[in-house]
């Protein structure tokens, strides 16, 4: 029966995805009480509910926050924790991100796989729970619109709404995630008002970038003094980049300014290893052009001596590794606003080292560099079940049952919605041995991986709610 539900909804699905991600849910800055997250995330929470409603769920719109699709009764309460909102597309795609285009019988678009088409695919699953099978719990698809930011959503559910008994979040990979590394968002920033040098930063373009994400692009306008040669100059920042073999342009705009842009290969933060980080790489190379021109920073010195290995933490003298892997770092920000210089860093931590460890080992590396001012902006800690709880091994054993293999829990870098509740991990949708094409170019799900998972997640349903 539910073969014959998969095959019958199968148009519908994959239209409604693409309707789904043709919606350009990035956050944006909004002053409408009732859309804090801007204008498109609550266009993508609408349509959500409004197809709820079609489908014949209890929906609710938490005041633009989040909402929820619901079904069944009972005082206990099976939730499944997605989101709609989505990273900045970037550059380059083959296809426009937001058209959602299939070729090769994949859907591509910003979304696709993080986390629209897992959310698509749950709700369809839902549907075949409400039609044919008898469930002893609520039922509820929650719906967040800050994810890719710093969770209000999901703190605000909390603070409103009742939470589930037990959960999944349809955020990460099959067959099951028993562990999510904690994370870490520091900022490191120093006074550039001082500087009185040959050679000045008058601005820098990284803005776009998510601090979730491995940067792609970032660029610079350098201002040089009229004592300075600038051809001969422009002729050294080349030779720096040479030696390093970076892919860095370099384009000389008036007699006064200079501007480099920096190339790289967007990733998650979870997976810097995956990327190559365009801002780590511009400010290698910058501050060999300062120190060259005897100008200090101490920002870049620091970063240069503890800091760059484009992905883990080891020149912090931070070696960390447990079952759920080593330490890494993504550079995901840098700035220069009101003459403070700042960079962003991502951090996602093993689950068995504590995020003091790590400040700590930050403010010691710092305590030589008295201009430089440390922040923590944001951090979250590490979940983890036992591979033997029931609700790890219930999940595993439904998916290992579909897919006819033996594959064991794993642990992620990733952090998902899982983490907010008490009993609950996150399942899915990724397949083992797929490239992980989340805040990727060229993101996308292939139609076979959405029916996959949503006759994994409709048989987790049933099981889970009886």
């Amino acid at each position: 029966m539910l073969n014959d539900y998969i095959k019958t909804n199968k148009d519908e699905m994959i239209q409604k995805l693409q309707e789904l991600i043709q919606i350009p849910s990035v956050y944006s800055e909004s002053k409408n009480p009732l859309m804090p997250f801007g204008e498109n995330a609550n266009k993508a929470l609408e349509y959500m509910l409004d197809l709820g409603n079609q489908l014949g769920f209890r929906t609710k719109n938490i005041d633009g926050y989040c909402g929820y699709i619901e079904f069944g009764e009972g005082k206990e309460m099976l939730g499944i924790i997605g989101h709609l909102d989505v990273v900045p597309s970037g550059d380059n795609w083959t296809y426009p991100p937001f058209s959602a285009s299939i070729f090769d019988n994949k859907i591509y678009g910003r979304g696709a796989i993080d986390d629209k088409g897992p959310v698509i695919a749950s709700l369809y699953a839902m549907k075949y729970v409400l039609d044919y099978c008898k469930v002893n719990k609520r039922v509820r698809l929650i719906l967040g619109l800050n994810e890719e930011n710093d969770w209000k959503c999901i703190d605000y559910y909390k603070a409103h709404e009742e939470s589930p008994t037990i959960g999944f979040s349809p955020d990460a990979d099959f067959p099951c995630i028993y562990a999510e590394k904690s994370i870490l968002t520091p900022y490191l920033s120093m006074d550039y008002s001082t500087q009185n040098a040959p050679i000045t930063i008058q601005e820098i373009d990284c803005n776009h970038n998510a601090i979730n994400v491995v940067p792609k692009i970032c660029s610079t306008i350098l201002k040089i003094d009229s004592t300075l040669h600038m051809e001969i100059l422009i002729k050294n920042i080349k030779q720096i980049i040479k030696k390093y073999d970076f892919e860095i342009d370099i384009y000389k705009i008036n007699d006064e300014e200079v501007k480099l842009t920096s190339h790289g290969i967007g990733a998650h933060a979870a997976h810097p290893d995956l990327g190559i980080n365009a801002i780590s790489r511009l400010i290698i190379v910058l501050d060999e052009v300062f120190k060259t021109y005897d100008i200090s920073l101490a920002l870049f010195d620091f970063f240069t001596k503890y800091i760059y290995t484009d992905y883990d933490g080891k020149r912090l003298g931070i070696n960390d590794k447990d079952e759920s892997g080593t330490l890494t770092l993504n550079v995901g920000k840098i700035s220069l606003e009101n003459n403070i210089l700042k960079i962003g860093f991502n951090l996602r931590i093993p689950i068995h080292t504590s995020i003091e460890h790590i400040e700590n080992t930050f403010l010691e590396c710092l305590s030589d560099y008295k201009n430089i001012t440390y922040k923590k902006v944001g951090s979250k800690p590490a979940l983890y079940i036992p591979k033997d709880n029931y609700l790890v091994k219930t999940l595993c054993d439904i998916y290992n049952e579909e897919a006819n293999s033996y594959l064991e829990p794993i642990a992620i870098g990733g952090a998902t919605y899982a983490r907010a509740f008490d009993n609950c991990i996150s399942f899915g949708a990724n397949l083992p041995g797929q490239k992980d094409m989340c805040h990727q170019t060229d993101e996308f799900i292939s139609i076979d991986n959405l029916l996959f998972a949503c006759k994994v997640y409709a048989k987790a349903i049933c099981e889970l709610g009886k």
